[in-house]
């Protein structure tokens, strides 16, 4: 229902732009709907600041698992001050959590990832997870190195880099996040929206767009990160976030002209 509201709402202003150059209404873009409370450091300075910490473990068994998984995705703030683990070749800010025990298998853990600046041109960067579960003994019985894909939703909760991992072990106590080498030297696909349409000089119909463009997003040593039991939300997010670039399609207009049920005159 929110998409055709939007999708009618777009056909509106292409309407207008019949007789005129006109904006689009503000869509959400990452350069404003993620605004960060944090002073912004360069990557390569965070990256330093993170080699230069002392690490407070080397093995799993040292974490504290006392903080419980929470029941829907809560924010963590990682970066200087929280506590730096040495494993697997890399050096990276973790949490760690005792999984919930009656919880019916399987389940899912939603995780999202917050864009550290605020314009996707100029040195952007986020965390991204890597996600471990183990046994009681504290071993691993599963690793992913979570894939990150782009959603826009309509406020910055519902908004960023989102990712899921499911527990299917009845095995499966303990869950730690942090971030491998792979996934520091790696990037995410991130896309704006459409900002601008123009009209042809000679016919009046709308004839350019212009688009933010798509990026790959550097993923860095710190950011902001959700981890919770997967709520309705993040499944949305989740279902509907933009992995890569799409495949080439008829255009805006014809798009819009089938998802709205009209068809061009022959």
């Amino acid at each position: 229902m929110r998409f055709r509201l939007v999708l009618l709402t777009l056909a509106s202003v292409l309407l207008l732009a019949a007789c005129h150059s006109v904006k689009l209404p503000k869509l959400p873009l990452p350069t404003d709907l993620l605004p960060q409370a944090q002073p912004i450091r360069p990557l390569a300075d965070a990256k330093k600041i993170l080699q230069d910490a002392t690490p407070c473990c080397t093995t799993f068994a040292d974490f504290s698992y006392q903080m419980l998984l929470p029941w829907r995705p809560q924010r963590f703030q990682l970066g200087p001050g929280s506590p730096v683990v040495a494993i697997n070749n890399s050096r990276s800010y973790f949490l760690s959590f005792t999984l919930p025990p009656d919880v019916k298998l399987p389940y899912t853990i939603g995780l999202k990832s917050e864009l550290v600046g605020r314009s996707v041109t100029s040195g952007s960067y986020l965390f991204a997870p890597t996600v471990v579960q183990l046994d009681e003994t504290f071993q691993p019985i599963d690793t992913q190195d979570v894939k990150l894909c782009e959603y826009m939703g309509w406020t910055n909760d519902e908004s960023g880099a989102f990712g899921s991992v499911e527990v299917t072990s009845n095995k499966a106590r303990y869950l730690v996040v942090y971030s491998s080498a792979k996934q520091q030297s790696d990037s995410t696909y991130w896309e704006q929206s459409a900002s601008t349409f123009s009209t042809s000089t000679t016919t009046n119909t709308p004839a350019a767009t212009t688009i933010g463009g798509s990026y790959k997003i550097q993923h860095g040593p710190e950011g902001v990160v959700w981890v919770g039991m997967m709520d309705r939300t993040y499944k949305e997010a989740v279902s509907k976030a933009v992995c890569g670039k799409a495949p080439q399609g008829n255009g805006l207009l014809n798009s819009l002209g089938a998802d709205l049920g009209l068809r061009r005159s022959p």
